[in-house]
């Protein structure tokens, strides 16, 4: 049975293989994913970051990382959703958005953002998010190197005081 809680202590081993597992994450990303778990497992107030985790079997299989956009009023970042490879498409990253949504509703976020790359190989990642219902607002070329655009997506979290909520691919 799948679950998404709060992530625990117990469930950091399991984050970080799922970081280190990961093809699109860059030794860079699997060290920040690791500081900001730690510095997040280490707060007894929510602090600057939030992490879920994805839950089958007793198994992470699963996690997502957010938090509120610095400077803004209830802007949230969305850093990551990361699956394992071999527990995609079963529904794991639309529950654990799904958990950021309800997280950031909670708080009362009114507004999601995420940066992803425009390479090939992020193409399923945009593909979700896009089904999922964030709408593409920005590219900027070359901005994670030569030839990697940054892709910049948005969720209305409320809008016109009804709750949205994202939809599964078709």
């Amino acid at each position: 049975m799948t679950s998404v809680r709060k992530t625990v202590r117990q469930d950091a081993p399991g984050v970080l293989r799922l970081a280190a597992a990961e093809p699109l994450f860059s030794r860079e990303d699997r060290e920040v994913v690791e500081e900001l778990l730690f510095d997040y497992l280490g707060e007894s107030e929510p602090g600057d970051y939030r992490y879920l985790t994805a839950i089958d079997d007793g198994r992470v299989v699963g996690f997502a990382c957010y938090g509120p956009t610095p400077l803004t009023h209830g802007t949230f970042d969305l850093y990551w959703i990361c699956v394992s490879r071999r527990q995609r498409r079963k529904g794991y990253g639309l529950a654990l958005l799904q958990g950021v949504i309800r997280g950031v509703r909670r708080e009362g976020g009114r507004l999601i953002v995420l940066d992803t790359s425009a390479r090939r190989d992020f193409a399923p990642t945009r593909a979700f998010y896009e089904a999922a219902g964030f709408t593409s607002t920005a590219r900027v070329p070359a901005f994670y190197g030569r030839g990697d655009d940054l892709v910049m997506y948005y969720f209305p979290v409320r809008q016109s005081g009804k709750r949205r909520k994202p939809r599964a691919k078709e």
